[in-house]
């Protein structure tokens, strides 16, 4: 029988990680790699059955993947946030997939909740992402924040989405809008990417049109709005974050 990991990165990760878990029973075997949380998230995660690695840092969300991917023992492996879940639904496929066929790797769709409501437009459906992947042929980018599960050979789709719990209140988007921002600015830096104040507004600016015209914001009506103007400030702060790393090196 194919045998399937789920790897699983995550820090303080106490109010999801056991649901988490339990979406994945499914699978062989179930690793979480913790950075050094502090809220007992490791010790939840192994009462659930989980093969835990505690690491001292925290490299990135790209090789942090990687740790996890060779401590996995599976043929395939699937990578899975804290909070995000598995239905029933996506785990049969996946087992159905990874059985019989040609594919080194599958692209998932992803249903993300936006302050307590699941986004139907927005440029969030069907959100799809590189999850799945024969082991020894599929592997992160190294990325501090959007790294991406680059596969080698022929890639399929599945129809079944990730639940995925991204942003349950208004407290989360701010939290997230601020880490997020300076993540995807030291990712920028790193590949040589420009920033200036023009840059950030007109950059926030598109960002707004983009989710809330072009990508049929309006049809998710207030929540449309506000994640639009959430996408338009997260632009702004990461082009301006940029900015402002780039004028500090130039002033050394």
């Amino acid at each position: 029988m194919t045998r399937l990991s789920v790897v699983i990165v995550a820090k303080n990760e106490a109010a999801n990680i056991v649901d988490c878990v339990r979406s994945c029973r499914f699978a062989d075997e179930v690793i979480v790699v913790d950075s050094g949380s502090t809220d007992g998230t490791p010790d939840l995660a192994r009462a659930e059955g989980a093969r835990v690695l505690v690491t001292p840092d925290w490299p990135g969300y790209g090789p942090q993947n990687n740790r996890g991917i060779d401590l996995a023992t599976g043929d395939w492996f699937f990578s899975l946030d804290a909070d995000e879940r598995i239905s029933e639904a996506l785990a049969a496929e996946i087992r159905a997939a990874i059985a019989d066929t040609r594919c080194n790797g599958f692209r998932v769709p992803r249903s993300s909740m936006y302050v307590g409501r699941f986004i139907k437009h927005s440029g969030w459906t069907p959100d799809y992402t590189r999850r799945l992947a024969r082991r020894g042929l599929g592997r992160f980018t190294e990325h501090y924040l959007h790294a991406n599960l680059q596969v080698q050979g022929e890639l399929g789709t599945l129809k079944n989405p990730i639940i995925h719990y991204s942003f349950r209140d208004l407290e989360a988007v701010l939290e997230k809008l601020n880490r997020y921002s300076s993540a995807n600015a030291r990712d920028m830096v790193t590949a040589g990417r420009s920033g200036s104040m023009s840059r950030a507004v007109a950059s926030g600016l598109w960002a707004f049109i983009r989710t809330y015209f072009l990508q049929l914001g309006f049809l998710d009506g207030r929540w449309g709005f506000m994640l639009a103007v959430s996408n338009a400030e997260g632009t702004y702060y990461r082009y301006l974050k940029l900015w402002l790393l780039q004028s500090q090196e130039a002033g050394r």
